[in-house]
């Protein structure tokens, strides 16, 4: 069984979207193990707490300055520019974050930790639709 979630973002930043997850998930009885995928070369998935948002704020703010805009002098060097001062960071992001996770799922729910839910990691500054390949088997 397989779905595609489609997620809006706004911007930079994490996106939860477990409880569309789950939903779906409700009605899958006989699943043992969720695998989701992003179709997209400038955003990525991520497993991270839920209870917080200034871990949300934290690693969108570390991931920015870890991999500024092409404007940042330090980004000289990049060369794939014409599509925004944020893309190839944006393509850079995704390469070094997953941009698939695979969950287990015992009894019918997600195995997540008590803190943990799922994100869609937004790179680029503009709003997008991010489709998300969800399959469990």
């Amino acid at each position: 069984m397989n779905t595609t979630f489609s997620i809006k973002t706004h911007g930079q930043g994490l996106y939860d979207f477990t409880d569309q997850v789950r939903t779906w998930l409700a009605q899958r009885t006989d699943a043992h193990q969720l695998t989701l995928f992003i179709q997209h070369t400038s955003a990525s998935l991520l497993i991270q707490e839920n209870a917080d948002p200034e871990v949300r704020t934290d690693l969108a703010n570390f991931f920015k300055r870890l991999v500024p805009p092409t404007t940042d002098p330090n980004m000289a060097y990049l060369t794939h520019t014409y599509e925004g001062p944020d893309d190839m960071p944006a393509h850079i992001k995704a390469a070094l974050l997953p941009v698939s996770l695979t969950i287990p799922i015992i009894d019918g729910r997600l195995a997540l930790g008590t803190w943990q839910g799922i994100y869609l990691f937004e790179h680029r500054d503009a709003p997008h639709t991010r489709k998300i390949i969800a399959q469990v088997i």
